[in-house]
């Protein structure tokens, strides 16, 4: 249709001019300075090349970019109006192939301009203003729109001097407004795609600083600073973005349907900016007060002060005392957050990895959706507890992966000097054992983590209470989980996001202490010598360190969406929920848990009844495990795809050079590629707690195949199986922690078939869930029922324990682990176990609480329960491995 037929063209009178329909020339024709062409002028090409060439595009955003070019229109929305940022997005964008910004809204792009262009601008807009007295506008043309029609793209700028001056006094065009209307009359979808350009990824502090005078702040730079972050320091340029906004699903969504449309104009630049400022937040963290200043705000809350009067009063302490009490308490827990120390903590942990692992496997697929969770609110990382790397592992992935590093809690007991002010500076704040006799202490702990949170700051701790000495997970501990929740429904958030996290180790620079400490030593406390001494770690190598991250859960999902109603909960049941939640996170790391060939190698080696085992058989062993773990499709460690057996040989290296292990030949004419290896008793311990790195992959096959061992046939209906299988299951829940939704019969009938599938059972040909064993099956069997012999050793060693004192009336709670600890090792001399790694305190721990479960406590009413167990326990020790 001839423009001046269109329908939109309007009157001298209305405003809109009367000049032919060029703005279907690509912009050339009708040089309008909101178009940059693809080819600029001499100037923008230099600085194009000397300027704009390092910063780097995420893969990812660049994938994002042409799925909706190929979909949609894309309009590219910064926060702040900036020919500078315009200009990068224009031209780092076009090198890159990729859509880019060709239209500015109310942008004026001259000295961008190639020279021919320049002077037709001038003509154009001189002319313009002298026919008409004022400057053409792309809007009254419908120019926009037209280039948008044509595939290209745009940028739009939601903040600018005077932009509300224009749009509501003056009543100029809003882009936004201009968009929307636009969108109602189109099929094709507009995408807005929120674009963040970070020069620095520190968190802005809550001071300016000079510089920040001077210069611009971190979030909204001035030239200089710009100029020389981009070529000073490109590799610290970020170029981020938010999800994008689908225009159409917008103007649809309940909140915007019904408003007019310079209503949802409004609504829409809310939304983008509120996008791009928790984007911005996720990167660089909330704002950062000083120590002093949170410190401040926490003593000086209502709340608190109410609670300190309240101790003054019950104590008849002067309120200058119980303020005194409260202020030193918290400088005790309180963190001194410090991008310079995350800086310092970062430079060593590089120079750690590098002289004692092998490099790191991290899971970027993971990372990246707590990337895209970090944008709604702060996130609860909870980790598993190996190591006391663990506490700088976290932050040393966030650090290198553009997210803010979380404030971490410790234990007290690493509090001390030099690395208490240290871990400080991290994001550590440091927390008591047991708040036991300290009445102010948990309030003033309670009000500290919940002005954490209530900033924005993501919060990391450890839902066992401390590191695993036996290689596997522990039960979770519910109290600092109740603090975290407490905390957060004092908050503004709608909602909290957990986040189960995985850090596992070839080998732990623990192992030793571990042991030791498993076999009844005691632990030592931390201090500057035992960092002196740590030293002669560094000439040593600890493998890999693999990093999962799980899918985020909900705090109000597990709450039924009504987390408010929490606190009117009673006492006990609030409880249940709590261990519920926590045994969630538990059973959610173990998912991601990764089986490493020094896990595999060592069950291989213990779970073998014999007490020397060929190096070839060894290996048919370690692949019956590695079939398994295929067939449950779990994670395992990178060497285990590619090139398992060096992997396995190395393994094997390593365990003889550190004398785990002792490798012989049967006899001088014995090929060499077939030795023998034989563990010597004392380490056994050491191969365990690798083992159990992954055992919880094994647990439910370990289960099936002493259920199947204890019908003593070799044909079996699979209904059969329950009773054994659900015993078992419930013997050992304070061992092992599973998803909760996955039925026994569910779990049961897969390890059906995946033994099926490694010739170990075989269904009958007639009979309905009906199966024979296998000749190779029964041996194999016994390989996958060995996981839980030193298990039923120790329970047995605790039945044992409570078999001697409950006549006698004499059993000590406070003493107990002391005695049974002595009466394993009789035990273990006299033959009666035949595991060391059966003497484990933790063991002997989880037995007792299960038995207590039961009803049993040591007294003479819990006899029948008693003799119940042992007759359990010694009819399943009967079809176990020796």
């Amino acid at each position: 249709m001839p423009l001046k037929n269109h329908p939109l063209r309007k009157t001298r009178k209305n405003r809109y001019i009367d000049y032919p329909d060029r703005s279907r020339d690509n912009g050339a024709e009708l040089p309008f300075l909101c178009y940059l062409p693809a080819h600029t002028g001499i100037l923008s090409l230099l600085v194009e090349i000397i300027v704009f060439q390092r910063p780097r595009i995420e893969p990812e955003y660049q994938r994002t970019l042409k799925q909706l070019r190929d979909s949609g229109i894309i309009v590219f929305v910064n926060k702040y109006r900036s020919q500078f940022e315009y200009f990068f997005c224009h031209t780092r964008f076009r090198r890159e192939g990729l859509p880019y910004p060709a239209l500015g809204f109310d942008y004026r792009t001259l000295f961008w301009q190639p020279i021919k262009r320049i002077f037709q601008a001038t003509v154009f807009y001189t002319v313009h203003l002298l026919r008409h007295f004022r400057l053409p506008d792309p809007y009254e043309t419908d120019f926009f729109r037209t280039m948008l029609m044509e595939d290209h793209s745009a940028l739009v700028s939601l903040i600018e001097e005077k932009g509300f001056y224009h749009r509501q006094v003056e009543s100029r065009t809003d882009p936004l407004e201009y968009l929307i209307k636009m969108q109602k009359t189109l099929d094709k979808p507009i995408y807005l795609v929120p674009q963040l350009i970070l020069y620095d990824k520190a968190p802005q502090a809550a001071r300016l600083s000079l510089i920040d005078i001077v210069f611009g702040t971190r979030e909204k730079p001035g030239r200089l600073r710009r100029l020389f972050m981009i070529l000073i320091r490109p590799g610290k340029v970020l170029i981020e973005t938010s999800e994008p906004v689908c225009l159409n699903d917008f103007i649809h969504t309940p909140e915007a349907a019904e408003l007019s449309e310079k209503e949802q104009a409004i609504y829409l630049r809310r939304h983008l900016v509120d996008r791009i400022n928790r984007h911005r937040q996720s990167i660089t963290g909330p704002i950062l007060k000083s120590r002093v200043e949170i410190m401040e705000e926490v003593l000086t809350s209502k709340q608190m002060q109410k609670t300190i009067a309240g101790y003054a009063r019950e104590n008849e302490l002067s309120i200058h005392r119980a303020q005194k009490e409260a202020a030193n308490l918290l400088d005790e827990i309180a963190s001194s957050y410090n991008p310079r120390v995350i800086k310092l903590f970062d430079i060593s942990l590089r120079w750690i990895i590098r002289a004692m692992f092998d490099g790191m496997v991290v899971d970027y697929e993971g990372l990246n959706r707590i990337r895209q969770a970090s944008k709604k609110g702060p996130l609860i990382l909870v980790p598993c507890h190996k190591s006391h790397l663990d506490y700088l592992i976290i932050s040393f992935v966030f650090y290198h992966n553009n997210l803010p590093c979380p404030h971490v809690a410790a234990g007290r007991n690493l509090s001390f000097w030099p690395i208490g002010p240290l871990f400080r500076g991290g994001g550590a704040f440091f927390i008591r054992r047991t708040f036991k006799g300290e009445p102010l202490y948990p309030e003033v702990f309670s009000a500290y983590l919940h002005k954490i949170l209530e900033e924005g700051f993501h919060i990391e701790f450890f839902p066992e209470g401390g590191r695993s000495r036996t290689g596997k997970l522990l039960t979770p501990k519910i109290g600092f989980l109740s603090l975290v929740v407490d905390a957060y429904l004092k908050t503004d958030w709608e909602d909290i996001q957990f986040v189960p996290i995985y850090i596992g180790y070839d080998r732990v620079l623990e192992e030793k202490a571990y042991v030791h400490e498993m076999e009844g030593g005691k632990k030592s406390p931390e201090s500057i010598g035992k960092v002196l001494k740590a030293r002669k770690f560094l000439k040593k190598k600890y493998g890999k360190i693999y990093i999962n991250f799980h899918e985020p859960f909900s705090m109000n999902e597990h709450f039924g969406g009504q987390p408010n109603d929490y606190p009117a909960i009673k006492r006990e049941e609030r409880k249940k929920r709590l261990y519920e939640f926590g045994e969630k996170i538990i059973s959610a790391i173990n998912r991601i848990s990764v089986a490493t060939p020094h896990a595999i190698i060592s069950a291989t080696l213990l779970n073998c009844s014999q007490k020397r085992i060929y190096y070839k058989q060894l290996i048919a062993n370690a692949e019956t495990y590695m079939n398994y773990l295929l067939a449950r499709e779990a994670r395992l460690a990178d060497t285990l795809y590619v090139e398992r057996q060096n992997a396995f040989n190395s393994v094997l290296d390593t365990f003889v050079s550190n004398k785990i292990l002792e490798k012989t030949s049967a006899t001088a004419d014995e090929p060499p590629a077939n030795p023998i290896f034989k563990i010597h008793e004392n380490r056994r311990p050491n191969l365990e707690y690798y083992k159990n790195n992954c055992v919880i992959f094994f647990v439910p096959a370990a289960y099936t195949a002493l259920s199947i061992l204890a019908l003593d046939s070799f044909q079996f209906r699979a209904d059969s199986l329950y009773t054994h299988y659900g015993f078992l299951k419930e013997f050992f829940a304070r061992e092992f922690i599973f998803k909760p939704e996955a039925t026994d019969e569910t779990v049961l009938y897969e390890n059906l078939d995946i033994f099926i599938n490694d010739a170990i059972l075989a269904p009958h040909p007639s009979l309905a869930e009906t199966y024979n064993l296998t000749s190779t099956g029964f041996r194999k069997l016994h390989l996958f029922a060995g996981f839980l012999t030193p298990y039923f050793e120790s329970y047995w060693v605790v039945l044992n324990f409570y078999m001697r004192y409950t006549i006698r009336s004499i059993f000590d709670v406070k003493d107990y682990t002391r005695k049974i600890e002595k009466l394993g090792d009789r035990m273990y001399k006299r033959n009666e176990i035949l595991r060391k790694e059966a003497l484990s305190r933790m063991n002997y721990k989880n037995a007792v609480e299960r038995f207590a479960d039961w009803g049993l406590t040591g007294h003479e009413e819990g006899r029948e329960v008693l003799d119940a167990c042992i007759e359990k326990v010694q009819f399943y020790r009967r079809y176990l491995p020796g």
